[in-house]
């Protein structure tokens, strides 16, 4: 197993079983309930959900791909995503719920099957842009979307006041794949070689994770040890920070940073999606 992969793919069925369950529960007036993504309603949420899952069977699994586009830098990719998303969701919001739940669960089996079929070590067919990779292996890109699914099912559970799916099991992976990203979010701050910035979500779910100045980049780096600047955040609002669902100053008001401030806000600059 290679040194510091996250193994995720019995996750994505786990994590979808409790999608379906929650989208079946659901009383007619919540599916128009509004969530913290901008614009996107509850039903609008479960349609990007049905509309990537399918889009990535399609593409990946089963070799269709209708429309080539050259891909030559993360904008691209974003500018892609950004315009795919939406059309998806045009289509998919228009589902009564029931139709919408019957997709999504033959669709949700179907993607779980196919990245638990993946070899872990395997190329990817798309790069994680957003930690900074032009070619990824298959254990990052399906822990990639595990997050996806996991953030996107939660900003349903929040819309709809249901108890979330913070639990060990799932949420601590989503974190540890978030951070994945913190070296990249670091790759413009210019700071001495040796300094290190730790990150602390607190709870039950969360962990630390610690980066480190190199020469020419940062890395990944031990617990131990002194910290230049250190963030702590509630496990409750983490995933927020990071997928762009709570604002910059609400985020600041209910976390701690210590050392180099500057340094320690550059956290708070990790995106963890595409768009």
């Amino acid at each position: 197993m290679e040194a510091g992969m996250i193994v995720t793919a019995h996750l994505i069925r786990k994590t979808d079983q409790k999608l379906i369950e929650l989208l079946e529960s659901l009383a007619p007036h919540e599916w128009d309930l509004p969530t913290i993504v901008r614009g996107w309603k509850v039903r609008d949420v479960a349609a990007h959900l049905l509309d990537t899952a399918l889009r990535k069977l399609a593409m990946v699994r089963d070799g269709c791909v209708v429309e080539r586009v050259e891909i030559r830098a993360a904008r691209d990719v974003a500018d892609l995503v950004n315009r795919l998303n939406p059309e998806g969701v045009a289509v998919y919001r228009r589902l009564s719920p029931s139709i919408l739940c019957l997709l999504m669960r033959t669709t949700c089996e179907q993607s779980a099957d196919f990245h638990e079929s993946l070899d872990p070590l395997g190329r990817a067919a798309f790069a994680v842009s957003w930690a900074g990779e032009a070619e990824s292996l298959n254990w990052f890109d399906t822990a990639r979307e595990l997050t996806e699914r996991w953030h996107h099912q939660q900003q349903i559970r929040l819309a709809v006041n249901r108890p979330g799916i913070m639990t060990p099991e799932l949420y601590r992976p989503v974190l540890d794949t978030f951070a994945r990203g913190l070296p990249h979010a670091y790759r413009e701050a210019s700071t001495a070689v040796g300094s290190r910035v730790c990150l602390d979500v607190v709870g039950e779910c969360g962990g630390r994770w610690v980066i480190e100045r190199e020469e020419t980049r940062w890395i990944a780096a031990g617990l131990q040890g002194s910290f230049t600047a250190r963030v702590e955040m509630p496990e409750a609002i983490a995933w927020r920070v990071f997928t762009k669902g709570i604002s910059r100053e609400e985020a600041l008001a209910l976390s701690m940073l210590e050392g180099d401030r500057g340094l320690g806000l550059r956290v708070f600059d990790l995106v963890a999606i595409v768009a």
